[in-house]
This record gives structure tokens, sequence and C-alpha cells, in this order.
């Protein structure tokens, strides 16, 4: 039975996504009057281009806003041209380093391409618009900036906000450039409501002292209620945040990461986050969700085989999607390489420790060499023991070698 008036809340609740509002009721009604009038509401979600593609840790509240344009409302991606000049405090020990103009620039259109895949895009009344807050700030005087915005905000407050307060518990030194960090994010809040009739920010739960110095922000000068709408930190069954695999990120754009290895980031986790991710990271419907959640032992591999083809289709599109799916069939059932699986030119003789070190699967021969002793390398699926071993012309199997670390990690070197 619907918790909620409003579709899009219920879908929150129903698939995980929910973690804190700033007016739950307040939201829950503006969006059930926007749903009835049949007028979409406008709700943003920021991100600063410190580079040049989002990754899986931002998914979650990206998928959020996804759901939110499925309801019939109208996204906004806001890219932070003006505060990736400052750097967020949250989550951080140090400020961030300055980025040039050219660079900003040039994540900008990674970070485009990156909200693309989850938005539609156009000029349809829900369709999804970027916006650079940097359009604003760049002009922003200093002093009219503290009399006009400066004087809504009490110091006392913003030291008791967790980004600041767990820095100075830690004795971290924050600049005060970054002390303005959340001022700057309040008047991206009250901009976007004064230019696109914005009502609502959708964050990760650690962004909740900026959500509120926006809302605030809101309520104290303009007299309007802007809402705060926060997931929750996603977790593995180790308390890890996901996104991370072997200490890499799981880049969203195709040119920082092979759609294989992004199928893969999902075919491999654990058990206990399958129904999780399903909910989070996929469109199926709940139904469905139900039935491959309650799927034990061997069979849940079934339910993260759909887990991650469902995922990269969202990501990188149907062709790829089923490209990777190939790609893992033919290399973990049937036994052979080829598909997707990173590449690169070998020959008679090549040693053995350079074609480990030239796809990218150790960053030293003496970490290979470590590997070769803990029997972690294998070529063409047989464990390698000879550290000084070079490809011979009976190892090129249709003028392919495949090369593998562990057990997930698997390469092809081409004659």
């Amino acid at each position: 039975m619907a918790q909620f008036k409003s579709q899009f809340i219920n879908i929150m609740v129903e698939r995980g996504f929910y973690n804190q509002c700033t007016n739950e009721q307040g939201f829950d009604d503006y969006l059930y009057d926007c749903e009835k009038s049949g007028k979409p509401a406008v709700g943003y979600l920021g991100s600063d281009p410190t580079g040049d593609s989002l990754h899986v840790g931002h998914i979650v509240p990206l998928m959020m806003l996804r759901w939110f344009q499925k309801c019939g409302h109208k996204p906004i991606a806001l890219v932070g041209g003006a505060t990736a000049r400052i750097g967020d405090p949250s989550g951080k020990d140090k400020l961030r380093p300055f980025l040039s103009e050219e660079q900003l620039e040039f994540n900008n259109a990674g970070l485009r391409k990156s909200f693309a895949k989850f938005l539609k895009f156009g000029t349809g009344a829900n369709d999804a618009e970027m916006v650079d807050n940097w359009d604003w700030f760049k002009d922003v005087n200093y002093l009219a900036f503290l009399r006009d915005i400066g004087t809504y905000y009490s110091v006392n407050r913003m030291l008791t906000m967790d980004s600041v307060k767990s820095r100075l518990e830690r004795e971290q030194p924050m600049s005060f450039l970054e002390f303005n960090y959340m001022l700057l994010q309040g008047y991206d809040f009250v901009k976007l409501y004064q230019k696109y009739d914005c009502r609502a920010q959708i964050a990760g739960s650690d962004q909740w002292g900026n959500i509120t110095s926006g809302t605030e922000l809101g309520r104290r000068k303009l007299d309007v209620e802007l809402f705060g709408f926060t997931s929750p930190i996603i977790t593995d069954s180790n308390g890890k945040k996901m996104g991370k695999s072997e200490g890499n990120a799981v880049w969203i754009n195709e040119e920082k990461l092979p759609s294989y290895d992004y199928y893969q980031y999902f075919r491999n986790i654990g058990d206990s986050e399958v129904g999780k991710c399903l909910r989070i990271y996929t469109d199926l419907p709940m139904d469905e969700i139900y039935k491959l959640e309650a799927l034990k032992d061997q069979e849940i591999n079934e339910a993260k085989k759909i887990l991650a083809f469902e995922a990269t289709k969202i990501c990188r599109g149907l062709e790829e999607a089923e490209k990777a799916q190939k790609t893992a069939v033919q290399i973990f059932e049937q036994g052979f390489a080829g598909g997707e699986l990173p590449q690169i030119s070998g020959s008679e003789g090549m040693g053995i420790l350079d074609a480990f070190m030239d796809i990218g699967f150790v960053s030293s021969k003496g970490e290979a060499r470590r590997l070769i002793k803990q029997c972690g390398l294998k070529l063409n699926d047989k464990v390698i023991t000879d550290e000084n071993y070079r490809l011979i012309k009976e190892d090129f199997i249709d003028g392919q070698a495949k090369i593998s670390q562990g057990k997930k990690k698997h390469g092809i070197v081409k004659l």
C-alpha cells in the first residue's frame, strides 16, 4: 500500500533510495500537486567538474533524478564551474587542487556525457537541462555578495555542520575559501529557484549541510520553501562504500573504463548485495526484483548476470551490454578469450612480465614477480611459474594469447 501521495517518493522508498527530507509532507504535497496538474516539479543534482567523468559512486542520486524524470518531473544537472574553483570540504581532509580554465571546460563536457547516459535532455517540458553556476558567479561583486547573502548566515551554525566540524575535530586545516562553500551552494539553490522555479535538491546524505544551507537561505531571503531529499551512502556487506574496484573508480564514461569492466563490476558483487543493487542500479520492476533476490546458492549468479546486463544497458547502451555479456560468456562459460577485453600488441619472444605491465594489470615487474610466486598470473588459463618466460608461437591461438590476473582480470595479447 502506498505510503505517500506522490509517485516519486513511493518509488524512492520501495527501491531503497530514501534517506532524509527537509519536510517530508511538504515535499510530498508539492510533488502530488504537480503530478495532478501536469506541470512538472523541478529538481536538481549538482556535481563539481573536478574530473571528466562521474563514477559508480555518483550513480545513486543520478538514478534518483532519472526516476524523478520518469515520474514526469524536470531534472536540472548543475555543474559547479564556480564551486569547483573552491572545493567542497564535505568528506575531505585537504584543499582541492586548483584546475585550469581549459581543464574545467574539458571536465564539463565529460560530465554532460555522464549525465546524458541517465537523463533525457531536450526542449520538452520535463526534459533535462544542464547549467553551470559559473554563469551567475563570474560577475558577482564580493562586497555585494557578503551584504546580500552573508547576512543570512550564522557562523555559529556553520561551525556545527559536519563538513566543518569533522575537519576541526581532526585538527586538519580548513581554508576560509572552503568555509565559503556552503554559502555558494546555498546561493545556487536560490538562483535555480529564481531562474527555473526549482524547489528540490536531490543528493547523497553527505550533502545534507550544503542542502539545508540553501533551504534556509530560500526561507529567509525569499520566503519560499525549498526541499532537500537525500539518499543513503550505499555500502557493501563489509561496510565499504560502493563504487570502487580494487582501488580504482568504476567510471561511467567509456573512454575511462571498458564496458566489459563496467559489466564485471556488477557481475562480481557479493550475494547479499544483489537485491539492493537491482533496486538502485536498474530500472527493473519490483515484481521481477523480488523473484531475482529470492534466488539462493548457485542460482544467485543468474540474478547477478541480469543485474550486470541491466546496469550496463542503462550506462553504456544495449549494444555494449550485449557485447560485454557475450565476452563474459566466452571467458567464463565457454573457456576462450575474445570480445571486449583489454588488448595489447605483442610478438613471439615478448617477456611475460612486460605483457602484464603493458596491459596495466601490474604497476611494476616486481609486483608481477610477487604474483607469479603466489600463482596469481596465468597464460591461456595455465598458471605461470617462470618469471623469465617469453611468449612462443604456440601461445597465440588464432593470433591471440589470453593473460589473466586472478579470476576476474583478463586481457588479450594480439600477435
